[in-house]
C-alpha cells in the first residue's frame, strides 16, 4: 500500500493584459485579478507560498507559486 506523504505544484502564471480594452484599464483589470486569485486560495484554505511577483513593462504580472495539491500534506514544500 502507498500513500502521499507530501505534494505541491510549482507553477508560473502569467496574468496577461486584454487586448480589446484601454492599456490603463487592462493594468487595473490585471491587478484585480491577481488580488481575486490571491483571495480564492485564501478562501478554500489553500497552503502557499509566492516565490516571486513581477509587474512586466506592458503591465501584465507574472507569479511563481508553489501551492498544495489538493489536499495532500505539504510536508517541506512551502518552508523558505
Amino acid at each position: 500500500m502507498k500513500r502521499v506523504k507530501a505534494a505541491c505544484i510549482r507553477q508560473i502564471l502569467h496574468f496577461m493584459l486584454k487586448e480589446d480594452m484601454g492599456h490603463a484599464y487592462a493594468e487595473k483589470m490585471v491587478d484585480e485579478e491577481v488580488i481575486r486569485y490571491k483571495k480564492q486560495l485564501e478562501r478554500s484554505r489553500t497552503q502557499y507560498r509566492i516565490v516571486s511577483e513581477e509587474k512586466q513593462p506592458d503591465g501584465s504580472v507574472i507569479i511563481e507559486i508553489i501551492k498544495q495539491y489538493n489536499t495532500s500534506p505539504v510536508g517541506d514544500f512551502l518552508k523558505e
